[in-house]
């Protein structure tokens, strides 16, 4: 059966296998970066662990940004399944600005860790293969205000994919809509 099928309209009832493909590798990766975050900043000192998980966390960032660009040109060029008809118009407007913010963020969140690292002069190099260019120099200063930016955008990230999956649940067990099952194919 095919993930995304066509009401008699005409409109697509359900994501694309890309599409889902995209949303469930992206919500991986940000939850493993988020993840090793922590864990890393929580280890003391600069032991090789700790080097190891910033290495992890900046492949697993880098990742995350090739693959939310990419998923944003996707949602540029694929139209997304209508909403319910049953939502009412303040529950649209959450979803499409949680939305919004989501795509904001899933780029907003390594660019700032990009550009931190920069700064703080540590070279970012992806899958200790390729070096990626610094954008700036390295700057104390600057290393100070994107590290708050860097932490601050996370934090705001993992609270809006906590209101994300509370609202896809809402839905899914207590309107009972199966909206939930449109990225969850199996759920039907």
């Amino acid at each position: 059966m095919p993930t995304q099928y066509k009401s008699t309209f005409g409109e697509p009832q359900g994501y694309s296998r890309m599409a889902i493909a995209f949303h469930w590798l992206i919500a991986l990766l940000i939850a493993s970066a988020f993840a090793i975050g922590l864990v890393m900043t929580s280890i003391p000192g600069f032991t090789p662990t700790k080097l190891r998980y910033f290495s992890w966390h900046k492949w697993i960032g880098v990742t995350a940004f090739v693959l939310a660009a990419a998923r944003i040109v996707w949602r540029a060029t694929h139209r997304a399944p209508p909403l319910p008809a049953h939502m009412s118009r303040w529950q649209r407007g959450a979803a499409h600005a949680v939305h919004a913010l989501l795509y904001i963020l899933m780029i907003a969140v390594p660019v700032t860790g990009y550009l931190y690292s920069s700064a703080a002069n540590v070279p970012v190099v992806y899958l200790g293969l390729v070096p990626l260019p610094r954008i700036i120099s390295p700057d104390p200063e600057w290393k100070a205000i994107l590290k708050t930016a860097h932490v601050t955008l996370d934090y705001g990230l993992a609270a809006l994919v906590l209101a994300h999956v509370g609202a896809a649940l809402k839905h899914q067990w207590i309107d009972r809509d199966r909206l939930l099952s449109r990225m969850i194919p199996f759920l039907k």
